[in-house]
């Protein structure tokens, strides 16, 4: 091989080892992805879920927050 053929096959191994390093990064950011995605999800849930039992409290005290006087440092 001539030193041509050398450097050529240097620079197409470089390439092929950061390829891999790209393809190992891009698959730690998806799973990384996956995973705040369902965390969001459970998140979401929960909010849902104390919205709905702040609803439940306020409707069972039978007070409307907006009908209360403010508070006395008004």
């Amino acid at each position: 091989m001539s030193g041509a053929d050398d450097a050529l096959e240097r620079r197409l191994a470089e390439l092929e080892v950061k390829l891999t390093f790209l393809d190992d990064t891009v698959m730690a950011l998806a799973q990384a992805d996956a995973g705040q995605a369902v965390r969001m999800a459970a998140l979401e849930r929960a909010l849902r879920e104390l919205r709905g039992e702040l609803s439940t409290m306020r409707s069972g005290s039978g007070d409307d927050p907006h009908s209360e006087p403010p508070p006395p440092h008004y």
